[in-house]
């Protein structure tokens, strides 16, 4: 069979009949680009580059004015009538406190409504129509980091993207990279399995590279990093995916198009949309996605303009801008709050802003997907990670050189693990003070003349009226979205009917206020933890539908649910206006445990699904694409590539053992005398083996990954029987 070798990304040159014998690379020629590391302490103003084009270059002060303004107006009237809500009589020092924390509060949930009312008429009166593009100038490289991940999922999705680029008729202008930050030994034989069938599938031409790095050095930042300083002086832009992204041909081509239209945008972020999901807990947030998404990003998107912020996936970035302004520095310290930076998205967008780029959403640009966990479990431990990042954000925010809606976004971010604990300290301060009324002693003598003796009490009236407001502008939002589905005849057709929409709605805002509750207490403790000095790690995340066993359920809820029982009752006994007031809180901590088993179950998830509950048009009308990855992911499957053991595979096939050796980096030379624990440990086992059995049952999984990064040691590995010799 004759072999064409890659000259570039994009080029092949004619077939190398000498060469039969030599594998296609994995990898192009590295082009190298300098990623120099940014400051946080340290900016010149003339270091900005100056805008190409100024007059695109357009700020949105009124929208921002009607934003921000509104928000503190209404911020404003809600402190102002808590006031009058706690100043019926002598004022306590716990009321003072409760007026603070609800104006807190209250100003993070306005400020989310006047944005969204943003949104919802820039919906409403838009007029925009796709363009269809035609003709690029530039290459573009769609880059996957993967971490340990399903190689079936991946690899099937990255397949299903390319077809979808081809059917577009530019393809040529694109090229592939699947870079891998795997530490399981045997997921990471199983993406190289897969990535050569892959492309013994496509064929020589269909520029799809893959990379294995040894050491996960600064995680998925990291990673990208890597690609960069190494490859990204082929391309001029580069899609940033996740691991269960998914994004149309046309939408990749509409962003490049937008990229090259742009001379000063620095990163395109598009909307994705959660596909794919069928537990309770899932379909739950794919619904709010779908729903109420479009709302909420249209809004952010417009007040933003081109200060916007990018979420680390299914965007387009400027590759050499992205190069000489990006190089993330590590923060004094040890972790939480030191070390690497664990959400580096908002700070790479921060950075590149800070350089004179522009950042921006295209929210109504369709065909941008991902995935979301499964259940309530699942959700809190990314939320544990994404937290940490988030405060740590409390070091960068203040950064030289930021433009104020940077520091906005980061604050927003911050605010979004506060509110929390913020939340959960105004229960309890509400609790105080109810306690005071009922048990306080009257004060008799105040500093005032009264006939009456004095008691710290509420205006009842007043407090339902703000009670009602402040559930209204919570949950307008969530209307806004609703109703924009419900003007949209294709839409409101494709996802069940206008009367499945309005009941699906209410589902989602019963159950999310049932879920509230349980994701405030694990808010707060992670944010605890946090400053406590704990660090959460780099878990992978799971992502397939499936249940989680009910011990490590009640483990994880027994203490949610305590504390509902003794909160029910307490507030039973003080008064029951209490219970009342807390009712939907005391509820869903209450029944934690099997609220978050139902989260988690397919059973659920289907039974709604069939009767067009919680379904969105994803659903009614699935993108080509997400029907491809899936069907290639059935095929991928089948292949058993994620179910063999790496090490057995790799002695079985000496196709596998030369190309995985083909693949390896050069190793660093070792020093004389100098002896690896790991690696003599896993030589010593290998010589003592008789059999790869023996080998595949005494190696542990470090003193794998020391044999598969060694190809001595891969040698070795081959040269064992695969049967004990008869005796």
């Amino acid at each position: 069979m004759d072999v064409v070798t890659a000259a570039r990304p994009g080029e092949v040159t004619a077939p190398d009949h000498r060469a039969a014998a030599r594998p296609l690379p994995a990898t192009p020629p590295e082009n190298r680009l300098i990623m120099p590391v940014q400051s946080f302490r340290s900016w010149k103003d003339e270091d900005r580059r100056r805008p190409v084009a100024p007059r695109a270059w357009k700020t949105p002060w009124l929208k921002r004015l009607l934003v921000f303004g509104g928000g503190l107006a209404l911020t404003a009237y809600g402190a102002w009538e808590m006031y009058n809500v706690v100043s019926v009589s002598r004022t306590t020092s716990l009321q003072y406190v409760l007026l603070v924390l609800f104006t807190v509060n209250f100003s993070w949930i306005a400020l989310a409504f006047t944005s969204a009312v943003l949104g919802f008429f820039g919906l409403l009166f838009d007029r925009t129509r796709p363009v269809h593009v035609d003709s690029l100038q530039h290459r573009t490289v769609v880059v996957m980091p993967i971490y340990n991940e399903s190689t079936a999922r991946t690899f099937a999705a990255l397949a299903a993207i390319r077809e979808s680029v081809e059917a577009t008729g530019l393809g040529s202008h694109f090229d592939y990279f699947i870079v891998s930050d795997t530490t399981n030994p045997d997921v990471w034989i199983a993406e190289e399995r897969a990535f050569l069938a892959l492309r013994e599938r496509l064929g020589p031409e269909a520029r799809v590279y893959y990379r294995h790095r040894p050491k996960n050095h600064h995680r998925k930042a990291g990673n990208i990093a890597d690609f960069v300083t190494r490859w990204g002086g082929h391309y001029e832009h580069m899609v940033v995916l996740d691991a269960d992204s998914l994004m149309t041909g046309t939408c990749i081509v509409r962003l490049a198009a937008a990229m090259e239209a742009d001379p000063d945008a620095g990163i395109i972020q598009s909307l994705p949309l959660i596909i794919n999901r069928n537990t309770f807990f899932a379909r739950l947030q794919q619904f709010a996605a779908r729903v109420y998404g479009p709302v909420i990003a249209t809004g952010l998107a417009m007040w933003s303009g081109r200060d916007g912020n990018y979420w680390g996936h299914n965007a387009i970035i400027r590759t050499k801008a992205f190069a000489d302004h990006c190089g993330l520095p590590d923060l004094k310290g040890k972790p939480p709050f030191g070390g690497h930076v664990l959400s580096h998205d908002f700070v790479e967008a921060a950075l590149i802003r800070r350089a004179g780029w522009s950042v921006y959403m295209l929210p109504d640009l369709t065909g941008s997907y991902e995935e979301s966990p499964p259940s309530l479990i699942d959700v809190s431990v990314r939320d544990r990670r994404w937290c940490q990042g988030n405060l740590q954000h409390s070091r960068i925010i203040g950064a030289k050189g930021f433009v104020a809606p940077t520091r906005q976004h980061f604050a927003t971010g911050i605010m979004g693990y506060l509110a929390s604990p913020l939340w959960l300290m105004q229960l309890v301060v509400g609790i105080l003070i109810v306690l005071q009324v009922s048990y306080a002693r009257p004060e008799y003598f105040t500093q005032e003349f009264t006939l009456f003796p004095v008691w710290p009490r509420f205006d009842p009236e007043r407090a339902l009226n703000l009670f009602a407001l402040t559930m209204a502008i919570l949950l307008a939002p969530k209307l806004f979205g609703l109703l924009l589905t419900l003007f949209n005849g294709k839409l409101r057709r494709a996802g069940g009917g206008a009367i499945r929409l309005i009941v699906s709605a209410l589902i989602e805002v019963l159950f999310s206020a049932f879920f509230a509750p349980i994701m405030m207490l694990i808010q707060s403790g992670s944010v605890f933890q946090i400053l406590l000095g704990r660090d959460t790690g780099w878990n992978p995340q799971r992502r397939d539908d499936g249940s989680i066993p009910l011990k490590d359920i009640i483990r994880r809820h027994r203490m949610h649910t305590l504390l509902g029982l003794v909160t029910g009752i307490s507030a039973f006994l003080i008064a029951t206006s209490l219970f009342a007031w807390m009712s939907p809180t005391i509820v869903g901590l209450v029944l934690a445990i099997p609220l978050s088993w139902a989260s988690g179950q397919l059973a659920i998830g289907l039974w709604l699904k069939r009767r067009k509950l919680l379904y969105t048009p994803e659903e009614g009308d699935p993108p080509a694409v997400a029907l491809r990855a899936n069907a290639l992911q059935a095929e991928f499957a089948a292949a058993g590539y994620d179910d063999a053991d790496g090490l057995r595979a790799l002695h079985a096939e000496p196709a596998l053992r030369e190309a995985h050796e083909a693949m390896l980096p050069e190793a660093p030379p070792r020093r004389r005398g100098e002896i690896e624990a790991d690696r003599a440990v896993a030589q010593a086992k290998l010589v003592d083996a008789e059999t790869i059995d023996d080998a595949a049952i005494w190696l542990k999984p470090k003193e794998r990954m020391v044999v598969l990064h060694d190809r001595a040691l891969v040698a070795l590995l081959a040269s064992l029987p695969a049967e004990r010799p008869a005796t």
